[in-house]
């Protein structure tokens, strides 16, 4: 059964809207979470889109914060770009300074590109499945193995740890056996 926009919107809203916010928060930090997910939010919902049921809605509105941030990221580092070739050696923060992290999984978020970070966040954060990140964002599921290998890595060196991935590890390859 196919519902209306509005009242989608409004079960969204009333349901969801914490969760959204909260991984909004992980993708960008608590000062952009609540632009990112109205932006998000408006932009699935100005279009004349109908949905089937809640969750195929909120699946909607996630690949449109994640790719809201992602686009973000390259915009800022662009305008940063253009901004030190003609300010003679002025030079602008980082716009991944703007996420103020409070404890040290924040900081290695912090340190991982937008869309490793966006893998890594559905992945262990989310609790997403491979497919289920790879659905989100718009990726191969080999993409995301990557990505989230890649990305475990740089937090495993950031925090000490060892965390991993089951379901995005691979056994050792021999060459790296033998050494």
């Amino acid at each position: 059964m196919t519902v209306t926009w509005e009242p989608m919107l409004h079960e969204l809203a009333s349901q969801r809207m914490g969760r959204l916010l909260a991984f909004a928060t992980m993708l960008a930090g608590p000062t952009l979470a609540d632009d990112l997910v109205q932006d998000a939010v408006v932009a699935v919902f100005s279009k004349t889109r109908r949905f089937d049921s809640l969750p195929q809605a909120e699946q909607y509105v996630r690949r449109a914060i994640a790719t809201r941030y992602i686009d973000s990221l390259r915009k800022d580092k662009a305008d940063r770009e253009r901004m030190r070739r003609y300010a003679a050696g002025e030079t602008l923060p980082d716009p991944t300074e703007r996420v103020v992290a409070s404890n040290a999984v924040d900081n290695a978020l912090a340190q991982l590109p937008p869309r490793v970070r966006a893998c890594v966040v559905l992945r262990h954060l989310e609790d997403l499945s491979v497919r289920e990140t790879a659905h989100t964002l718009g990726l191969s599921e080999g993409a995301v193995k990557r990505y989230v290998s890649d990305g475990l890595r740089t937090m495993n060196a950031y925090l000490g740890t060892d965390l991993r991935d089951t379901e995005t590890e691979t056994a050792p390859t021999t060459e790296r056996s033998t050494r």
